[in-house]
């Protein structure tokens, strides 16, 4: 209540949260990398996720466009020598327009990303666990967890450059570059600490969005869920 002794409107309340606790894009990038609890804090009061969700797909198109289609020849025409084909050399079209060509799907793929994602998160905690929440909430933790794996991916794109290898990642497997190639060695491979340390922003904001649903046990969950995954993409994955 004011001095007045009369209880402040709907509209009242939320213009004081939106101007004492919702802080501008910029400082919500900062605390997703530094202050993921505050930063999840936010959303939670007010879940904002358009620019956040546009800044990722962005970051993620610019680090993609930056590497040079000729890397990119040269990967595809070892895959095919891998699989046993014969090499094709590619159209002089294709080749001016693939910088484009891939920075759009992948930025489109980490735009389907975040909205199924989200949606998925809505489901597992939600509806199958019982806790609170909407899917605007999970959708606006997730646009922002994408800052990390944007960001970092940018970072490395000049190592990715030097080594011939538009896919190099920052992942488990690097530490155990002792074990034989084979399953496990594919397995580590698949888990890139930038989703792990994602994952864990996502089970921060989980934590926030209901109290009731402790950190340790959300990341338990999505660690878990990114496991079975890489379990999967083992198989696949070129040790």
């Amino acid at each position: 209540m004011d001095q007045t002794g009369q209880k402040p409107t709907g509209s009242e309340q939320t213009d004081s949260v939106d101007v004492v606790t919702i802080p501008g894009i910029h400082r919500r990038f900062l605390d997703t990398f530094f202050s993921p609890a505050k930063m999840t804090a936010y959303l939670t009061a007010e879940p904002r996720w358009v620019t956040a969700l546009f800044l990722g797909v962005a970051l993620t198109g610019l680090q993609v466009s930056l590497i040079p289609s000729e890397i990119w020849e040269s990967l595809l025409r070892q895959q095919s020598l891998a699989q046993g084909g014969s090499p094709f050399p590619m159209p002089a079209w294709l080749m001016d327009s693939w910088g484009i060509l891939t920075a759009t799907l992948a930025a489109f793929f980490v735009l389907v990303f975040a909205v199924v994602g989200a949606g998925l998160l809505s489901v597992i905690f939600a509806f199958i666990l019982g806790d609170e929440g909407s899917y605007r909430q999970y959708l606006a933790v997730t646009a922002h967890a994408l800052f990390i794996p944007a960001l970092v991916g940018l970072l490395i794109t000049p190592l990715r450059i030097a080594t011939q290898d538009p896919q190099l990642t920052l992942n488990l497997g690097s530490f155990f570059s002792f074990l034989p190639s084979g399953y496990w060695l594919g397995v580590l491979t698949a888990m890139d600490l930038t989703q792990i340390w994602s994952s864990l922003v996502i089970a921060q904001g989980a934590h926030s969005i209901d109290r009731r649903r402790s950190f340790r046990s959300a990341a338990v969950i999505l660690l878990g869920m990114m496991f079975g995954m890489a379990l999967l993409a083992g198989r696949f994955m070129p040790t």
